[in-house]
């Protein structure tokens, strides 16, 4: 089955490219002085990621510190008020430890860090739940962590920003701009592009210069692989 140009027959194996690349989308367009820390990130995903090590601890820090496997739920009077010819299951992300499916890339972001020697952790929120989640890890791994959160989300979110700083991080007001998450972003890269030599991006979504777009992906399919 193809879309948007692929296969999903070959999904995994061969997407994304060398470069980047699912189909025709993707890619690293940062600045130049980022391409060394976009291809520093992308060795190490592929060296220490894929290790039998790496994914013993992972998994011993989702079994023992983030409560999984999530359960599933029959959503039973969903399913009958829709006629009850389809049966709807949820699975339970929100008892994830804190509260999302954000921790699952987290963690894995976090851990990497830790295996490259890194001090620090960087991101940007919006909602806040990424924030969270990103603190949380930092706290579990012993770094440093800088949330950047627009001046209108801080105000609209303000018992996530709590969580965060109870949690360590230090939170980053952004004030310019509509003062939301694209600025949140903007500063955020903006940051890393200063301190990339200790510190470590850690995107919240399938998306961004690779290989941020397969890290979550690869950190997120815990919850498909459970679900089956």
């Amino acid at each position: 089955m193809k879309f948007s140009n692929v296969d999903f027959d070959t999904y995994f194996a061969n997407y994304p490219d060398k470069d980047g690349y699912f189909g025709k989308y993707g890619g690293v367009y940062v600045d130049d002085k980022l391409k060394a820390a976009m291809a520093e990130i992308t060795e190490a995903y592929y060296s220490i990621c894929l290790s039998r090590k790496f994914i013993a601890e992972l998994r011993r820090i989702r079994k023992e510190f983030q409560g999984r496997p999530t359960p599933v739920t029959h959503l039973e009077r969903l399913s009958d008020a829709l006629g009850g010819k389809v049966q709807l299951y949820a699975k339970r992300e929100d008892l994830n430890h804190s509260g999302a499916h954000k921790l699952n890339h987290c963690m894995g972001e976090a851990l990497l860090a830790k295996y490259m020697g890194k001090k620090k952790v960087i991101a940007e929120t919006g909602a806040g739940q990424h924030g969270v989640a990103l603190a949380t890890a930092a706290a579990y791994f012993g770094l440093e962590c800088d949330i950047y959160m627009g001046s209108v989300d801080i105000k609209k979110q303000a018992p996530n920003v709590a969580r965060m700083k109870i949690l360590g991080a230090n939170v980053i007001e952004v004030t310019h701009g509509l003062k939301t998450l694209k600025e949140a972003v903007d500063a955020a890269f903006d940051a890393y592009s200063k301190e990339y030599k200790d510190s470590i991006y850690c995107i919240g979504s399938v998306l961004g210069p690779h290989p941020f777009p397969m890290m979550v992906r690869d950190f997120q399919s815990v919850v498909g692989i459970e679900a089956r």
